[in-house]
């Protein structure tokens, strides 16, 4: 039986398929730090002055979630879009 090939077996696709990840992981981390920026300077507002251990929490908290979430979501983007996916389904 032939395999299917994926998309990220052409070095061509794949460099393209893993640039538009990265570039969707900066527009990200961009959005995670204006995110967790927003939510310091809210606690900061309606709690009164954080301690560097709280501010550094609620980065890592929702700067973290929000990456690990662009990150995993990107993967299957990346899977589906190459059509990786398919290939993996056949079996030999």
């Amino acid at each position: 039986m032939d395999r299917k090939s994926s998309g990220l077996d052409d070095p061509e696709q794949a460099a393209h398929a893993w640039a538009r990840y990265r570039q969707l992981m900066a527009w990200m981390g961009l959005a995670a730090l204006l995110t967790a920026g927003a939510c310091v300077w809210g606690l900061d507002y309606f709690y009164g002055p954080l301690t560097w251990i709280a501010i550094l929490a609620t980065i890592g908290g929702i700067g973290g979630s929000v990456m690990m979430a662009a990150a995993l979501m990107g993967l299957v983007f990346l899977s589906s879009g190459t059509g990786h996916d398919e290939s993996v389904g056949e079996h030999d």
